[in-house]
C-alpha cells in the first residue's frame, strides 16, 4: 500500500538524518475506504492524487504550528504492508480525516518511492495559508480562499537521491 506522509522541511531533514520516518505512531493518508467513496472514482491514479493532496493540507497544519519553519510543504510517498497501515474506524466518517491512516511504528525512509515538495515561487501563499487555517477552520470564507490558494500549488515530485538537495 502506498502511504502519504505529511511533513515539514525540518521533519525531512531529521528523516534523512536518522534513516525513518518516525518516531510511531504516525498519521499518514492513504486511499482508504471512506476517500473512495468521497472521492467517487475508480481510477487509482485520481484517488492516490487525493491520498496526497490530504496529506499535503495536513503538512499545512503541521506548519501552522511551527512558526519559523520554511514555509514549504513535504509529503513522502511510502511504501509499506497493507497491514501496517490501520484505518481508526471512529474517524472514518469525519470529513477532516478522509484518508488517514495510522503506522504503529517508525517506517525506514529506504522504503520511500518519492518525496514531494512545494517549489520555491509557492512560500508565499503556503505562508498566508499557514496563517488562515485556523481561521478558515472556523468558517472565514476569505481565510477558506486563501487556504486555497496554496493548494492551486502543485507539489513537485522528487526521487528519494534528491533529498539532501532539498534540505540545502
Amino acid at each position: 500500500m502506498r502511504v502519504y506522509v505529511p511533513l515539514t522541511l525540518p521533519g525531512l531533514a531529521e528523516a534523512y538524518r536518522t534513516g525513518e520516518l518516525g518516531p510511531g505512531p504516525l498519521t499518514a493518508y492513504a486511499v482508504t475506504p471512506a476517500l473512495r467513496e468521497w472521492y467517487v472514482s475508480d481510477d487509482i491514479e485520481e484517488l492516490e492524487y487525493a491520498a496526497l493532496n490530504r496529506a499535503a493540507l495536513a503538512s499545512l497544519r503541521l506548519l501552522a504550528t511551527t512558526p519559523g519553519t520554511p514555509r514549504r510543504r513535504v509529503v513522502v510517498a511510502v511504501d509499506v504492508p497493507d497491514q501496517s497501515a490501520a484505518v481508526d474506524p471512529d474517524r472514518g466518517l469525519d470529513p477532516g480525516a478522509l484518508g488517514e491512516v495510522r503506522m504503529e511504528r517508525a517506517v525506514p525512509l529506504a522504503k520511500a518511492a518519492a518525496v514531494h515538495v512545494d517549489a520555491d515561487d509557492a512560500e508565499a501563499d503556503v505562508s498566508a495559508a499557514a496563517e488562515a487555517l485556523g481561521a478558515a477552520d472556523q468558517g472565514d470564507d476569505d481565510a477558506r480562499f486563501t487556504v486555497d490558494g496554496a493548494e492551486d500549488h502543485e507539489l513537485l515530485w522528487y526521487a528519494t537521491q534528491e533529498i539532501p538537495h532539498l534540505l540545502r
